[in-house]
């Protein structure tokens, strides 16, 4: 297959998270079994107009304020001189509506949609563009079959009018040779973890707040966060109202070793997001060893199996949250039972099982326009 896909952002971009990554390697696996893969992406300070990654061409063009619209022309012009068998159209923040710039099968992949969480992130004006334009994506994908990562999203697409027969589930995968139980000795302090892009609209307030009861039941208790953003100064004065200084450290960005190794030693995972894809973050800390706790919504119903691998709790619940914690640190069988059952439960989740469920999936589109 000659497969081009359009994402906003790709692999080398310093913003690139969850999406860029899943979509990256569904290419790379594709173009190991022989496929040819280009994807074209927003450019970004100091990156190179083009570059091949893991076999897979990247063109960058525009910035990432006018994607949108940059991109899909780009595109058009760019098919005219390069046959491409599929086109995958990466829905992460706005669609760029590719039926309209070509006649080629278009699939697009979603890994969720941010329907009227878009307020939580953004000013009014820039929320209501996003939630416009999602709005439009029955009408302009009215014939085209999809590809989401949870049924979440398949139930989300559907409630916008989306038939579900056009609709398929294909399950992220994980990079188990970094993400894994490297058998460490953990912490002697215990250690809650939370990790992903400190933006307004992942909550991430909530498990601040929840320390405050934690300490309460287990007084050397600590919360770390990991990752940058726009909303960490706010977190650090939330944290600092709360007089929770020396028990939410903000650690910033690591190195996926560095990264990997702090999992394997820390004892619970906490996601408070109102909304996610699928919630990668939670099968990478339940490969390292963490039971979760997570809000009770979209995606992460799907990632956490409930009473299993961690517990799913009220979204924006404080008290919830702090309460299932204590529960983990208190009962050791507990902790271990859900700990070994995270391990095993994320065994099944691969790329390459990823990768192949999409390779069937874009064959029998391209057959269909045949």
């Amino acid at each position: 297959m000659r497969i081009l896909a359009v994402n906003w952002r790709d692999m080398r971009n310093p913003e690139a998270g969850g999406a860029e990554v899943h979509l990256h390697e569904i290419l790379s696996h594709l173009v190991r079994w022989g496929h040819q893969a280009t994807q074209i992406s927003a450019g970004f300070e100091g990156c190179s107009p083009e570059e091949e990654i893991d076999g897979i061409r990247v063109l960058r063009r525009g910035h990432w304020f006018d994607a949108n619209f940059t991109l899909p022309v780009f595109a058009r012009r760019h098919m005219k001189h390069n046959g491409y068998d599929v086109v995958l159209e990466d829905i992460n923040k706005l669609p760029f509506f590719m039926p309209l710039f070509t006649d080629t099968p278009v699939v697009p992949v979603i890994p969720h949609l941010f329907g009227s969480t878009a307020f939580r992130e953004t000013n009014p004006l820039i929320a209501s563009y996003v939630y416009v334009m999602e709005r439009f994506i029955p009408v302009f994908f009215r014939k085209n079959r999809f590809i989401v990562i949870s049924p979440s999203t398949k139930e989300d697409l559907a409630r916008r009018g989306i038939d579900p027969e056009r609709i398929d589930v294909v399950f992220c995968g994980l990079d188990h040779s970094r993400y894994r139980d490297l058998e460490l000795e953990r912490f002697e302090r215990p250690t809650i973890v939370h990790l992903g892009r400190l933006r307004k609209y992942k909550s991430v307030e909530v498990v601040i707040g929840a320390m405050r009861i934690v300490r309460e039941h287990v007084p050397d208790v600590r919360l770390v966060i990991i990752g940058d953003g726009p909303h960490k100064p706010f977190l650090e004065r939330e944290a600092g109202r709360l007089d929770l200084d020396g028990v939410v450290e903000f650690k910033g960005f690591m190195g996926s070793e560095e990264l990997v190794e702090y999992l394997n030693r820390s004892h619970v995972f906490f996601n408070p997001s109102p909304k996610e894809g699928w919630g990668l973050t939670v099968v990478e800390a339940n490969a390292c060893g963490l039971p979760v706790v997570a809000s009770d919504r979209p995606g992460l119903r799907d990632s956490v199996r409930d009473g299993e691998t961690g517990f799913l709790v009220p979204y924006g619940d404080e008290e919830a949250f702090a309460r299932k914690a204590v529960m983990l640190f208190q009962d050791r069988d507990l902790w271990l039972r859900m700990s070994r059952a995270a391990i095993e439960r994320v065994g099944e989740l691969t790329w390459e099982r990823c990768a192949r469920g999409m390779e069937e999936l874009l064959e029998g589109v391209i057959s269909t326009k045949v």
